[in-house]
């Protein structure tokens, strides 16, 4: 099992940054992708970005390029997702996951994480 504990979410206004934390806990051994995903209350959810918890480069959805900037720090087990330059339309609720594949190029969808975390919610004034 895999635990997930996002934080850093928050109330910004526009232009404004943020960085999101996921702290990991658990048996993270067959973890081979991280993602951030992010949903509005009554809409499906969408993946932003995702990253190889072994290195590589990562996959950003282009709703997000050039703002969003996943990244890691394995010796704490922690994700992150810097947000810069936040629009209205980034509010959301921010969820990371655990999860993916060996071999195969680590994307933000749902179907390839197993392991969600609890959520840290954006919002974004303008």
């Amino acid at each position: 099992q895999v635990q997930l504990r996002e934080s850093g979410g928050g109330s910004v206004q526009a232009g404004g940054s943020l960085r999101l934390s996921c702290r990991a806990s658990g048996y993270t051994f067959n973890i081979y992708c991280m993602g951030w995903f992010r949903q509005v209350l009554g809409k499906e959810r969408e993946g932003v970005a995702a990253i190889s918890t072994g290195g590589g480069s990562p996959y950003y959805a282009d709703s997000v390029k050039g703002r969003f900037t996943i990244s890691q720090d394995n010796a704490k087990n922690t994700l992150y997702l810097q947000i810069n330059s936040l629009k209205p339309e980034d509010t959301a609720m921010y969820y990371c996951a655990a999860g993916g594949r060996p071999f195969v190029r680590c994307r933000p969808l749902d179907h390839e994480y197993n392991y969600w975390g609890q959520g840290t919610q954006v919002t974004v004034s303008s």
